[in-house]
């Protein structure tokens, strides 16, 4: 074991015989997200630097410390890209970060190109458990699936379970062309046109509907995008206006996103009506992620996701006393439960973070 993780090692388990809360916490990007954080900061930032990575089988392993802006001008020098385009919310953010929060940016929910969530491109992980061990999960390639499923349970668990070491993860080309096109409409028509527009083969990467004008992203071959552009029309914007629109949306930087008003995160089916909640709106990923900044009761903006088919997070802002996330059914607590016993059995990573008593 390296030197730097046998410290960490030696952390985490004087921690664990002392029972003393750590705060897995590099840049603190996502700091408000989730349970509020509590604990000594483990801060893995000195464990960084890619790897390894060969742009030609599409597959980087980077350590958990190394700033994600690193990784992605490493991926753009070879004209690739992380497919789920996350967000950085700050200079600091570190790849270890992106993963445990799991969060993914416009790309997540598109059609006619392989993007998708963060854990969908996981090939595999070092973890760093309660015990202080050094566990591998997965591999470094596609078809290697033992273990797999415990590296995607890692995607978005806030440090609960242990510190990431190192990711393995699949990176894709970046498209030969792109263009964003402008369409003034409300926001049912807006929901219509995009299921209508998601069940056709265009290379959708991207949508934002907000305040009466709905915008899409193509991307994908020059010509599949040129089809595209003049199948659907509207208006299109120049390339520097579409690019720094996407950056804006992916890094919440704007004007919807401002202020001190709670910020929700409504999942729901695309084909979902409008939330028709107190509050302003913007929709994104086809239809499939609602975003309201409101000051209504969490058990209304709770109650209304479910009656639609999904589900409401506390996303920024707001009273993060009675939780951010929606309470889970007792057979899925049962099961956190069971992780957290088995990864972490002092309870020491990040306790609170993803649910309030584990």
């Amino acid at each position: 074991m390296h030197d730097i993780l046998r410290t960490f090692a030696e952390r985490v388990q004087a921690a664990a015989a002392a029972r003393t809360p750590l705060c897995l916490r590099a840049g603190g990007t996502k700091d408000f997200y989730g349970n509020t954080p509590r604990g000594e900061i483990l801060d893995p930032r000195v464990w960084s630097g890619i790897e390894d990575y060969e742009p030609s089988e599409l597959v980087m392993t980077v350590r958990a410390g190394t700033p994600l802006a690193e990784v992605e001008a490493t991926l753009a020098a070879q004209d690739q890209m992380l497919a789920f385009e996350p967000p950085h919310f700050g200079a600091g953010a570190t790849l270890g970060g992106c993963v445990a929060a799991g969060i993914a940016g416009p790309r997540r929910a598109s059609s006619g190109y392989t993007y998708g969530s963060l854990r969908d491109f996981v090939l595999g992980t070092r973890l760093l458990d309660g015990h202080g061990r050094l566990l591998r999960c997965g591999g470094t390639v596609m078809k290697n699936v033992a273990g797999y499923d415990v590296s995607r349970v890692l995607a978005g668990s806030l440090g609960v379970l242990g510190l990431i070491v190192d990711v393995s993860i699949k990176v894709l080309p970046r498209p030969r062309a792109e263009a964003t096109l402008q369409f003034e409409c409300d926001e049912p028509t807006a929901l219509d046109r995009l299921n209508d527009w998601g069940g056709e083969p265009l290379p959708l990467s991207a949508s934002a509907w907000q305040d009466g004008c709905l915008r899409l992203r193509l991307s994908g071959s020059e010509a599949g995008v040129r089809s595209a552009v003049l199948r659907l029309g509207g208006e299109r914007l120049p390339e520097a206006v579409a690019q720094a629109y996407w950056q804006d949306v992916r890094e919440q930087s704007l004007p919807f996103f401002a202020g001190n008003t709670p910020l929700w995160r409504i999942a729901v089916p695309s084909t979902a009506e409008p939330l028709a909640l107190e509050g302003a709106m913007q929709v994104e990923w086809g239809g499939g992620q609602r975003w309201l900044r409101s000051d209504l009761p969490a058990a209304d903006i709770r109650a209304r996701a479910q009656a639609l088919g999904g589900h409401a997070t506390l996303f920024r802002g707001g009273d993060r006393g009675q939780g951010v996330f929606t309470p889970l059914s007792p057979a899925l607590h049962a099961i956190h439960q069971r992780l957290k016993a088995e990864f972490d059995p002092a309870g020491v990573f990040n306790p609170g973070r993803l649910i309030r008593d584990l």
